[in-house]
């Protein structure tokens, strides 16, 4: 492998009329910049699998049932982890894996760990919608009893 590295070839094609050492300079210099700034580039977060799979790191992945997946997102760019979401059809519901590269094994676990405890915390938050109908139906039976109220104390007073 190392020996693949070393003999490498490039190869550059430059447009001009005469080929000069001070044009095949700047050529050399506008390549080897292109080259630095993709490398300090790279892409992070969300990836195709191609992307994952460039930096020849070995990958790992886990699987997920649950198809909530938003809520991972953030976790993961917070933690600076590269990754991949693959959906399996295969099962009902469908299950999500998520892959990713193995040496960043620690940071996703620490970013599971966040995910869930985001999911538990939003099922035990109590429902909204919910609690606005039993209070419009506390309401109406208090209106009802009012109304009640309001007819016998006439009856009375007559």
């Amino acid at each position: 492998m190392q020996e693949e590295i070393e003999q490498k070839t490039i190869a550059l094609a430059v447009k001009t009329g005469k080929l000069t050492g001070q044009v095949l300079q700047a050529a050399m210099k506008k390549f080897l910049a292109a080259r630095q700034s993709a490398k300090s580039n790279p892409h992070q977060g969300r990836q195709s699998l191609r992307q994952l799979k460039k930096d020849g790191c070995a990958l790992s992945n886990i699987e997920i049932t649950d198809s909530n997946i938003g809520l991972f997102r953030p976790c993961a760019k917070k933690y600076g982890i590269d990754f991949t979401l693959r959906k399996d059809r295969t099962t009902h519901p469908p299950r999500y894996i998520v892959i990713f590269k193995s040496k960043q094994a620690d940071n996703l676990e620490q970013a599971f760990k966040e995910f869930t405890a985001k999911k538990l915390k939003q099922q035990e938050r109590p429902s909204i919608r919910k609690a606005l109908s039993a209070m419009k139906q506390k309401a109406a039976a208090k209106d009802k009893q009012r109304a009640k109220e309001k007819v016998k104390e006439r009856g009375l007073s007559l």
